[in-house]
Protein backbone atom coordinates (compact mmCIF):
# COMPACT_ATOMS: atom_id res chain seq x y z
CA UNK A 1 0.00 0.00 0.00
CA UNK A 2 1.02 3.30 -1.10
CA UNK A 3 1.81 5.35 2.01
CA UNK A 4 -0.31 8.81 2.13
CA UNK A 5 0.82 11.87 0.46
CA UNK A 6 0.34 15.45 2.17
CA UNK A 7 1.77 18.19 0.99
CA UNK A 8 4.60 20.31 3.36
CA UNK A 9 5.69 23.65 3.78
CA UNK A 10 9.57 22.93 2.75
CA UNK A 11 10.73 26.77 2.28
CA UNK A 12 9.11 30.38 2.83
CA UNK A 13 10.26 33.64 1.01
CA UNK A 14 8.62 37.08 1.88
CA UNK A 15 9.12 41.09 0.46
CA UNK A 16 8.49 44.09 1.90
CA UNK A 17 9.00 47.52 -0.17
CA UNK A 18 11.28 49.79 1.43
CA UNK A 19 8.95 52.67 1.96
CA UNK A 20 7.27 53.42 4.87
CA UNK A 21 3.96 55.24 5.91
CA UNK A 22 4.10 55.72 9.34
CA UNK A 23 0.86 57.11 12.05
CA UNK A 24 2.56 59.86 11.99
CA UNK A 25 2.71 60.40 8.57
CA UNK A 26 -1.12 59.79 8.13
CA UNK A 27 -1.81 62.37 10.39
CA UNK A 28 -0.45 64.76 8.16
CA UNK A 29 -3.07 63.59 5.23
CA UNK A 30 -5.64 63.02 7.21
CA UNK A 31 -7.82 63.52 10.60
CA UNK A 32 -6.62 60.98 12.86
CA UNK A 33 -3.65 60.25 15.12
CA UNK A 34 -1.08 57.75 16.08
CA UNK A 35 -3.04 56.67 19.56
CA UNK A 36 -6.43 56.19 18.16
CA UNK A 37 -4.85 53.78 15.09
CA UNK A 38 -2.74 52.05 17.51
CA UNK A 39 -5.63 51.34 20.31
CA UNK A 40 -8.07 50.48 17.04
CA UNK A 41 -6.09 48.47 15.11
CA UNK A 42 -2.32 47.85 16.78
CA UNK A 43 -0.95 49.29 13.74
CA UNK A 44 1.92 51.83 13.91
CA UNK A 45 3.34 51.60 10.22
CA UNK A 46 3.09 49.84 6.86
CA UNK A 47 5.21 49.49 3.60
CA UNK A 48 3.58 50.86 0.76
CA UNK A 49 4.92 49.92 -3.18
CA UNK A 50 6.59 53.21 -4.32
CA UNK A 51 7.83 53.66 -8.25
CA UNK A 52 7.06 54.05 -11.48
CA UNK A 53 5.41 50.71 -13.00
CA UNK A 54 5.53 48.39 -10.14
CA UNK A 55 2.83 46.12 -9.30
CA UNK A 56 2.02 43.21 -7.20
CA UNK A 57 4.08 40.56 -9.27
CA UNK A 58 7.32 42.98 -8.36
CA UNK A 59 6.98 41.62 -5.03
CA UNK A 60 5.81 38.43 -5.43
CA UNK A 61 8.80 37.83 -7.77
CA UNK A 62 11.82 38.37 -5.44
CA UNK A 63 9.36 36.22 -2.47
CA UNK A 64 9.51 33.43 -4.64
CA UNK A 65 13.31 33.89 -6.00
CA UNK A 66 14.56 33.94 -2.22
CA UNK A 67 12.21 30.96 -1.53
CA UNK A 68 13.54 28.92 -4.61
CA UNK A 69 17.14 29.67 -3.19
CA UNK A 70 16.49 28.34 0.43
CA UNK A 71 15.17 25.43 -0.74
CA UNK A 72 18.74 24.79 -3.30
CA UNK A 73 16.04 24.79 -6.56
CA UNK A 74 15.80 26.31 -9.63
CA UNK A 75 12.13 28.18 -10.69
CA UNK A 76 12.24 25.83 -13.48
CA UNK A 77 11.61 22.97 -11.19
CA UNK A 78 8.23 24.51 -10.28
CA UNK A 79 5.44 22.89 -11.71
CA UNK A 80 2.37 25.34 -10.91
CA UNK A 81 2.09 29.42 -9.09
CA UNK A 82 -1.15 30.20 -6.95
CA UNK A 83 -1.48 33.91 -6.49
CA UNK A 84 -3.73 34.86 -4.01
CA UNK A 85 -4.57 38.54 -4.48
CA UNK A 86 -7.39 41.19 -4.69
CA UNK A 87 -4.61 43.69 -6.32
CA UNK A 88 -3.57 41.95 -10.09
CA UNK A 89 -1.19 43.56 -12.20
CA UNK A 90 -3.97 43.59 -14.56
CA UNK A 91 -7.42 41.82 -15.08
CA UNK A 92 -5.70 39.43 -17.53
CA UNK A 93 -3.17 38.00 -17.87
CA UNK A 94 -3.33 36.61 -14.16
CA UNK A 95 -1.07 37.45 -12.05
CA UNK A 96 0.76 33.88 -11.61
CA UNK A 97 1.99 34.15 -15.76
CA UNK A 98 3.62 37.47 -15.21
CA UNK A 99 5.16 36.59 -11.90
CA UNK A 100 6.32 33.06 -13.41
CA UNK A 101 7.92 34.95 -16.72
CA UNK A 102 9.88 37.52 -13.82
CA UNK A 103 10.96 34.79 -11.75
CA UNK A 104 11.77 32.39 -14.74
CA UNK A 105 9.47 29.47 -13.69
CA UNK A 106 9.34 28.29 -17.16
CA UNK A 107 7.99 25.18 -16.96
CA UNK A 108 4.66 26.14 -14.30
CA UNK A 109 0.94 26.67 -15.36
CA UNK A 110 -0.34 29.86 -12.95
CA UNK A 111 -3.17 30.91 -11.59
CA UNK A 112 -4.90 33.88 -9.56
CA UNK A 113 -7.10 32.82 -6.72
CA UNK A 114 -9.27 36.10 -5.62
CA UNK A 115 -10.93 35.56 -1.81
CA UNK A 116 -9.50 38.40 -0.34
CA UNK A 117 -8.19 37.85 3.04
CA UNK A 118 -8.50 34.42 2.94
CA UNK A 119 -7.39 33.96 -0.40
CA UNK A 120 -3.40 32.76 0.73
CA UNK A 121 -5.47 29.61 2.79
CA UNK A 122 -8.10 29.00 -0.23
CA UNK A 123 -4.84 28.92 -2.13
CA UNK A 124 -2.93 26.23 0.64
CA UNK A 125 -6.07 24.38 0.19
CA UNK A 126 -6.22 24.13 -3.44
CA UNK A 127 -2.06 23.38 -3.64
CA UNK A 128 -2.17 20.90 -1.19
CA UNK A 129 -4.68 18.98 -3.70
CA UNK A 130 -2.53 19.37 -6.38
CA UNK A 131 0.33 17.59 -4.24
CA UNK A 132 -1.95 15.04 -2.83
CA UNK A 133 -3.18 13.48 -6.17
CA UNK A 134 0.20 12.42 -6.82
CA UNK A 135 0.86 14.47 -10.05
CA UNK A 136 2.74 17.30 -9.37
CA UNK A 137 6.09 17.69 -7.01
CA UNK A 138 6.61 21.44 -6.11
CA UNK A 139 3.75 24.00 -5.74
CA UNK A 140 4.75 27.50 -4.91
CA UNK A 141 1.61 29.58 -3.02
CA UNK A 142 1.90 33.58 -3.24
CA UNK A 143 -0.27 36.08 -1.40
CA UNK A 144 0.43 39.54 -2.32
CA UNK A 145 -1.41 42.39 -2.73
CA UNK A 146 -0.39 46.35 -3.53
CA UNK A 147 -3.21 47.85 -1.29
CA UNK A 148 -2.13 50.93 -1.87
CA UNK A 149 -3.31 50.91 -5.36
CA UNK A 150 -6.89 50.30 -4.21
CA UNK A 151 -6.92 52.87 -0.85
CA UNK A 152 -8.17 56.54 -1.08
CA UNK A 153 -6.02 58.11 1.35
CA UNK A 154 -8.40 61.22 1.88
CA UNK A 155 -10.58 58.53 3.61
CA UNK A 156 -9.06 57.84 7.37
CA UNK A 157 -11.88 54.92 8.12
CA UNK A 158 -9.48 52.76 5.78
CA UNK A 159 -6.05 54.45 4.68
CA UNK A 160 -4.86 53.67 8.22
CA UNK A 161 -5.27 50.10 8.11
CA UNK A 162 -3.62 48.40 4.70
CA UNK A 163 0.08 48.40 3.41
CA UNK A 164 1.72 46.56 0.67
CA UNK A 165 3.51 43.20 0.57
CA UNK A 166 4.01 39.36 -0.43
CA UNK A 167 4.71 35.99 0.94
CA UNK A 168 5.44 32.87 -0.01
CA UNK A 169 5.51 29.21 0.57
CA UNK A 170 6.49 26.03 -1.42
CA UNK A 171 4.79 22.69 -1.25
CA UNK A 172 6.33 19.41 -1.63
CA UNK A 173 5.13 15.63 -0.91
CA UNK A 174 5.58 14.46 1.92
CA UNK A 175 4.55 10.80 3.57
CA UNK A 176 5.85 11.02 7.39
CA UNK A 177 2.85 13.22 8.07
CA UNK A 178 3.89 16.43 8.51
CA UNK A 179 2.62 19.34 6.27
CA UNK A 180 -1.27 20.57 5.69
CA UNK A 181 -3.32 18.11 7.92
CA UNK A 182 -6.88 20.15 7.92
CA UNK A 183 -8.50 22.81 6.68
CA UNK A 184 -12.29 24.51 7.21
CA UNK A 185 -12.83 27.13 4.82
CA UNK A 186 -16.29 29.33 4.49
CA UNK A 187 -17.98 31.82 2.86
CA UNK A 188 -21.03 34.20 2.93
CA UNK A 189 -21.89 36.26 -0.19
CA UNK A 190 -24.30 37.89 1.83
CA UNK A 191 -21.31 40.36 3.42
CA UNK A 192 -20.87 42.20 -0.19
CA UNK A 193 -22.44 45.04 0.67
CA UNK A 194 -20.04 45.81 3.67
CA UNK A 195 -16.68 45.17 2.34
CA UNK A 196 -16.25 45.55 -1.59
CA UNK A 197 -14.78 47.54 -4.77
CA UNK A 198 -17.75 49.46 -6.36
CA UNK A 199 -16.71 49.32 -10.19
CA UNK A 200 -14.06 47.65 -12.31
CA UNK A 201 -15.88 44.73 -12.30
CA UNK A 202 -18.09 43.53 -15.37
CA UNK A 203 -21.60 44.96 -12.92
CA UNK A 204 -19.83 48.62 -12.95
CA UNK A 205 -16.95 48.38 -15.82
CA UNK A 206 -14.46 51.34 -15.45
CA UNK A 207 -15.60 54.65 -17.08
CA UNK A 208 -14.82 58.88 -16.25
CA UNK A 209 -18.13 58.66 -14.18
CA UNK A 210 -16.87 55.74 -11.55
CA UNK A 211 -13.23 57.34 -11.09
CA UNK A 212 -14.64 60.74 -10.87
CA UNK A 213 -17.29 59.25 -8.10
CA UNK A 214 -14.37 57.42 -6.44
CA UNK A 215 -15.69 53.81 -6.72
CA UNK A 216 -12.02 52.04 -7.27
CA UNK A 217 -11.47 51.81 -4.05
CA UNK A 218 -11.72 49.73 -0.94
CA UNK A 219 -15.44 50.43 0.74
CA UNK A 220 -15.76 48.94 4.24
CA UNK A 221 -17.93 49.23 6.84
CA UNK A 222 -15.76 49.07 9.83
CA UNK A 223 -18.07 48.15 12.23
CA UNK A 224 -19.94 45.50 10.92
CA UNK A 225 -17.01 43.56 9.03
CA UNK A 226 -15.17 43.83 12.85
CA UNK A 227 -18.54 41.64 14.46
CA UNK A 228 -18.40 38.78 11.95
CA UNK A 229 -14.37 38.75 11.61
CA UNK A 230 -14.37 38.44 15.07
CA UNK A 231 -17.07 35.50 15.05
CA UNK A 232 -15.68 34.18 11.93
CA UNK A 233 -12.27 33.40 12.67
CA UNK A 234 -12.57 32.71 16.30
CA UNK A 235 -15.59 29.93 15.45
CA UNK A 236 -13.57 28.40 12.90
CA UNK A 237 -10.64 28.25 14.52
CA UNK A 238 -12.34 26.20 17.60
CA UNK A 239 -13.95 23.94 15.14
CA UNK A 240 -10.90 23.00 13.58
CA UNK A 241 -9.17 22.24 16.56
CA UNK A 242 -12.39 19.93 18.27
CA UNK A 243 -12.69 18.39 14.73
CA UNK A 244 -9.23 17.19 14.65
CA UNK A 245 -9.30 15.95 18.82
CA UNK A 246 -6.66 19.61 19.74
CA UNK A 247 -6.90 22.00 22.39
CA UNK A 248 -4.91 25.25 22.17
CA UNK A 249 -2.15 23.09 24.24
CA UNK A 250 -1.65 20.70 21.63
CA UNK A 251 -1.01 24.17 19.72
CA UNK A 252 2.80 25.42 18.98
CA UNK A 253 1.87 28.47 17.06
CA UNK A 254 -1.33 30.46 15.92
CA UNK A 255 -0.38 32.66 12.42
CA UNK A 256 -3.33 34.60 11.98
CA UNK A 257 -5.08 37.14 9.27
CA UNK A 258 -3.32 40.45 10.68
CA UNK A 259 -6.62 42.90 10.14
CA UNK A 260 -6.76 44.37 13.64
CA UNK A 261 -5.16 43.37 16.73
CA UNK A 262 -8.00 43.01 18.77
CA UNK A 263 -9.72 40.47 16.06
CA UNK A 264 -6.37 38.80 16.52
CA UNK A 265 -6.57 38.82 20.52
CA UNK A 266 -10.13 37.67 20.15
CA UNK A 267 -9.29 34.37 18.62
CA UNK A 268 -6.09 33.79 20.94
CA UNK A 269 -8.98 34.05 23.41
CA UNK A 270 -10.90 31.91 22.12
CA UNK A 271 -8.97 28.93 22.02
CA UNK A 272 -6.92 29.57 24.63
CA UNK A 273 -3.90 30.55 23.51
CA UNK A 274 -1.20 32.87 25.17
CA UNK A 275 0.17 36.06 23.55
CA UNK A 276 3.47 34.26 23.80
CA UNK A 277 2.39 31.78 20.77
CA UNK A 278 0.51 34.03 18.35
CA UNK A 279 2.08 35.18 15.58
CA UNK A 280 1.77 39.38 15.24
CA UNK A 281 3.38 41.66 13.10
CA UNK A 282 0.51 43.76 12.26
CA UNK A 283 2.11 46.88 14.07
CA UNK A 284 4.87 47.02 11.09
CA UNK A 285 2.67 45.78 7.82
CA UNK A 286 -0.22 47.18 8.57
CA UNK A 287 -3.07 44.60 6.45
CA UNK A 288 -1.51 42.66 3.60
CA UNK A 289 -4.50 41.56 3.21
CA UNK A 290 -3.62 37.57 1.02
CA UNK A 291 0.13 38.08 2.06
CA UNK A 292 -0.33 38.86 6.27
CA UNK A 293 -0.23 35.12 6.70
CA UNK A 294 2.96 34.17 4.83
CA UNK A 295 4.71 37.49 6.34
CA UNK A 296 4.04 36.04 9.67
CA UNK A 297 5.33 32.29 8.70
CA UNK A 298 8.80 34.36 6.81
CA UNK A 299 8.99 36.66 10.03
CA UNK A 300 8.98 33.60 12.27
CA UNK A 301 10.84 30.81 10.32
CA UNK A 302 13.80 30.52 12.64
CA UNK A 303 11.43 29.92 15.55
CA UNK A 304 9.53 27.28 13.95
CA UNK A 305 10.24 23.49 14.73
CA UNK A 306 10.03 20.21 12.56
CA UNK A 307 6.83 19.04 14.32
CA UNK A 308 5.10 21.98 15.81
CA UNK A 309 1.34 22.69 15.21
CA UNK A 310 0.79 25.88 13.58
CA UNK A 311 -3.06 26.88 13.19
CA UNK A 312 -3.72 29.22 10.41
CA UNK A 313 -6.78 31.72 10.55
CA UNK A 314 -8.25 33.99 8.37
CA UNK A 315 -11.01 35.77 7.47
CA UNK A 316 -11.69 38.70 4.33
CA UNK A 317 -14.40 40.42 2.16
CA UNK A 318 -16.88 38.12 0.35
CA UNK A 319 -17.27 37.50 3.46
CA UNK A 320 -14.47 34.40 3.21
CA UNK A 321 -13.03 33.06 6.30
CA UNK A 322 -11.67 30.02 7.61
CA UNK A 323 -8.61 28.00 9.33
CA UNK A 324 -5.99 25.35 8.27
CA UNK A 325 -3.88 23.26 10.11
CA UNK A 326 -0.25 22.66 9.32
CA UNK A 327 2.74 20.02 11.11
CA UNK A 328 5.68 21.96 10.29
CA UNK A 329 7.91 19.59 8.18
CA UNK A 330 11.45 21.17 8.78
Amino acid sequence: MNPKISAAITAVGGFVPETKLTNADLERMVDTNDEWIKSRTGIEERRILKGTGLASSDMAAPAIKQLCERRGITPKEIDCIICATVTPDMVFPATANIISDKVGAVNAFGFDLEAACSGFLYSLTVGASLIESGRYKKIVVVGVDKMSAIVDYSDRTTCIIFGDGAGAVLLEPNTEGYGIMDSLLKSDGTGLKHLHMKAGGSLNPSTAETVANKQHYIYQEGQSVFKFAVKGMADVSAELLERNNLTGDDISWLVPHQANRRIIDATAERIGLPPEKVMVNIHRYGNTTAATIPLCLWDWKDQLHKGDNLLLAAFGGGFTWGATLVKWAY
